[in-house]
């Protein structure tokens, strides 16, 4: 089924830019590493261009789909050292595994996208349940202007993630709690 076939190949894809960067991601290493015979991504993304924008579309999808399991999983947080957890949960499953590979690729194609804003057009942080419960939280908690709250708060922890990723270490709940406090002042 092409549609399968397209899946396999952008998370080969992901996998290719993750280990090599982005000088690596060429349709022949994506060939490889999806274990396909040669040609087979350029027969499905004629370009580089169509070949980056199948990632970043599909690094998209896995992460919308990744935040609405964890918002649908957890009961709304009753306090800053609950909402802390939860986020800290979350940053720790993107410097490990299959988030950490996923994570290598996020920045890539954000480093990239200054270069095409068709990218950044798609990677804009998209509105879903687990953003609305972060904002919610601010907002029952009397933060105010909960919506840039949210956003501070949420890119600060990404600030970590990229941190320990570049750096190592992980994100612990209680960097994350104070950051979720300050949030709340």
């Amino acid at each position: 089924m092409p549609t399968d076939r397209r899946t396999l190949l952008a998370d080969a894809a992901v996998t290719v830019l993750a280990e090599a960067g982005i000088r690596g991601l060429t349709h022949r290493a994506v060939d490889r590493a999806a274990n396909l015979p040669p040609g087979t991504t350029s027969a499905y993304f004629r370009t580089r261009q169509a070949l980056l924008t199948a990632l970043v579309r599909h690094l998209v999808a896995l992460d919308q789909a990744e935040l609405a399991e964890a918002a649908a999983r957890a009961p709304a947080p009753r306090d800053a050292g609950e909402l802390a957890a939860e986020i800290a949960g979350l940053a720790a499953r993107r410097l490990t595994g299959d988030g950490r590979r996923r994570s290598l690729a996020r920045y890539a194609c954000a480093i990239e996208s200054v270069h095409h804003p068709e990218l950044r057009e798609i990677l804009v942080p998209r509105e879903n349940r687990a953003r609305r419960t972060v904002c919610d939280f601010l907002a029952a908690h009397g933060a105010v202007d909960p919506e840039e709250r949210t956003v501070t708060l949420l890119t600060c922890v990404d600030g970590l993630v990229f941190d320990r990723l570049v750096n190592g270490g992980s994100v612990c709940v209680e960097e994350v709690r104070r950051l979720v406090v300050a949030a709340l002042r």
